[in-house]
């Protein structure tokens, strides 16, 4: 199986009936495309379609090859201004696009964002671009919490061995929030997270599950029910999704460069898993094999 699907690429032929792209176009692969038919296709929602073909997912072979053939339609040209290396962080980004906006982040709000590994500072960065005034940003490690401040939160909260009622009274105490956040991202998928997402979020607010670890967990079903919070689930990047994260990134509101830690060479490419499994990077992009680094 080969695997990837965070990529961009430099088309070297386009079908006979491709008019937008061109050979020589730098572009943004989006790894997933729907079968356009289905009822969740036609109502916009093209990523819970239930015949999609998505890289690295088996069957299907993922993008880390010299070659890619891909419809034009799931093709986004590249700005002069965005480079290949920044157009492989589209991906990640346009995830934390489609989780923010099942946030229905407004200006002024209040979020928190539970993880501060790449999806998590994304979305963090996104929360911000939407207009919020306070993103804190929480996780077990500090730093990567020092990275969240330098990157776009506002404020960071180390994660402690204590209940989730005492860990959500402390974030809510560290950025005056005295009734809670509008808007709580889980990135992380823990169930500690989890649980003091549902203690931290305010009366009416709003809670998106971005982040997968265990099928089935144990949490606060009366917080989320007596404060009557919207739960929502996010599941990769929808209609708009890639368009947007391209935009953010050629208008500089959201600066990807800074997650990216380094390039190897194709030949690198397991060391390069292995840095990002034991923490040491954020994000290596590795060269295709037909790529000089």
């Amino acid at each position: 199986m080969v695997l990837g699907h965070e990529s961009a690429g430099t088309i070297v032929e386009v079908g006979s009936a491709v008019k937008n792209l061109k050979v020589g176009d730098r572009v943004a692969l989006e790894p997933g495309y729907p079968c356009r038919r289905c009822s969740f296709c036609r109502a916009g929602k093209y990523n819970l379609c239930p015949d999609m073909v998505f890289a690295a997912t088996p069957p299907y072979h993922g993008t880390l090859t010299g070659l890619w053939a891909a419809p034009a339609d799931f093709c986004y040209k590249l700005p002069d201004n965005v480079s290949l290396q920044e157009g492989a962080m589209i991906e990640p980004l346009a995830v934390a696009v489609h989780i923010v906006k099942q946030a229905q982040i407004q200006p002024g709000q209040s979020v928190v964002v539970m993880g501060a590994g790449p999806v998590g500072l994304l979305c963090a960065a996104v929360a911000q671009s939407y207009g919020a005034t306070k993103v804190v940003s929480v996780d077990i490690v500090q730093s990567k919490l020092d990275f969240a401040k330098s990157f776009s939160s506002t404020h960071t909260y180390v994660s402690q061995r204590i209940s989730p009622e005492e860990n959500a009274k402390a974030i809510k105490e560290l950025a005056d929030l005295p009734i809670g956040a509008d808007a709580v991202i889980d990135a992380s998928g823990a169930e500690p997270s989890i649980q003091t997402s549902l203690h931290v979020v305010r009366v009416g607010g709003t809670y998106v599950q971005g982040g997968m670890g265990k099928s089935d967990i144990t949490f606060p079903i009366m917080a989320m029910c007596l404060k009557e919070v919207t739960a929502r689930g996010s599941f990769r990047y929808g209609a708009g999704d890639y368009e947007l994260a391209v935009e953010l990134v050629r208008t500089g509101r959201v600066d990807v460069k800074k997650l990216i830690t380094g390039i190897v060479s194709f030949k690198q490419a397991e060391e390069a898993f292995q840095k990002v499994k034991t923490g040491e990077a954020i994000k290596i992009l590795i060269a295709g094999p037909n790529e000089k680094v």
